[in-house]
């Protein structure tokens, strides 16, 4: 499998409460994760091969080859077709019976079904508490990697999910939440308010109840990986301590010690997640770069938010920010594709377009709603 640097700043693990925890039970009993077409994909660590009388070290291949491969070239025509055809809005509350409400998240439109949620993951790009753009099949590539690392992750927790009837929709338990998002970081990076580069850059030694030490530069690695939890205010994540968390009543001491060790075990486990919730950087070309000063090759959607950064106040501008340039939005949608492929060694399964994915989504939600009824 390809490799990283585990760089997740920050995998956002909202660890749900379950109403009658089970250790033996496994709440996804239905769930199975389709079993997709095996590839030979392109891996970036380094290669070794014995000579004669010598190893043989064969140079790991660039980013630039990485990512423009003959794999780019496939899916590329299909990404610039469906520009105009991204996910950015749901309403399966007007074309699906029983469904009693939606809720919009940034990315998620979740709907209420009595027993069971469904979330619907759309194309939406979010960073700065706003929508920068659709991306073309962003919601399908994180609704499939989420459910790919469910799977994978039981041995650690237990979780909700029931089925994924459609490539863009979960089905899952209701659970009570805490009102805490476990926040874990592995590094010092990050360009937006809360990134905890640039609380460090700004002075701060003391986050969320962590002591960082004097002298750490950007995009190194931390001694230990660490908790910097939040809770949500109106439109933003507002940084809180341990025991801010217990003193507000947010969680018991014994509920926090559980999940903060399982939000930890997790990133421990994945280093990667989705392509929303981490910082993905090359491996091999890691250590060299933070030596010479140099930024981390990353595959992952931060030079879209640098690109807003350089041409807007995406923080305090209250104007419609700019549309942001087609070639940068099929250039991320080609990231996702390839994240998803390089972690799930698995090729992604391009959807069909003879039927609407409002209609087709409608379709297979209702079907499943109703066998579960």
């Amino acid at each position: 499998m390809a490799q990283y640097a585990p760089t997740l700043n920050p995998p956002k693990t909202v660890i749900p409460k379950l109403p009658n925890p089970n250790p033996s039970f496994s709440s996804i009993s239905t769930f199975r994760t389709p079993k997709p077409k095996s590839k030979n994909f392109s891996t970036i660590s380094m290669s070794v091969t014995a000579g004669q009388n010598q190893q043989q070290h064969q140079k790991p291949p660039s980013l630039d080859v990485l990512i423009n491969s003959a794999r780019k070239e496939e899916v590329i025509g299909a990404i610039k077709n469906s520009s105009s055809h991204c996910l950015s809005e749901t309403n399966l509350h007007l074309t699906v019976p029983g469904l009693k409400s939606k809720t919009r998240g940034k990315v998620r439109d979740v709907y209420d079904s009595g027993d069971y949620l469904v979330m619907v993951t759309t194309d939406r790009q979010s960073a700065f508490d706003r929508i920068l753009a659709s991306i073309p099949f962003k919601g399908q590539v994180l609704n499939e990697t989420s459910l790919w690392w469910f799977d994978k992750t039981q041995h650690i927790t237990s979780n909700a999910i029931v089925s994924a009837p459609d490539e863009n929709v979960t089905i899952a338990k209701k659970c009570s939440v805490f009102p805490v998002e476990f926040v874990v970081r592995g590094f010092v990076t990050g360009s937006t308010d809360t990134s905890l580069w640039t609380v460090y850059n700004n002075g701060v030694r003391n986050y969320c109840g962590n002591a960082l030490p004097d002298g750490l530069a950007k995009s190194q690695k931390l001694p230990a990986n660490i908790l910097t939890p939040t809770t949500k205010a109106a439109d933003h994540d507002v940084p809180v301590t341990p025991d801010e968390i217990i003193e507000r009543g947010l969680m018991t001491q014994a509920e926090y010690d559980e999940v903060s060790r399982k939000a930890l075990s997790l990133f421990e486990y994945g280093q990667v997640h989705t392509p929303d919730s981490s910082r993905y950087w090359i491996a091999h070309t890691y250590e060299e770069r933070f030596k010479n000063g140099l930024e981390p090759e990353n595959v992952d959607k931060e030079f879209l938010r640098l690109w807003f950064k350089d041409h807007c106040n995406p923080y305090e501008d209250e104007v419609v920010l700019p549309d942001a340039p087609e070639e940068l939005v099929r250039e991320l949608s080609w990231r996702y594709i390839f994240l998803y492929e390089t972690i799930t060694k698995s090729e992604f399964k391009l959807p069909s377009t003879e039927e609407p994915i409002h209609d087709r989504i409608s379709r297979n939600v209702a079907r499943a709603l109703s066998s579960l009824t």
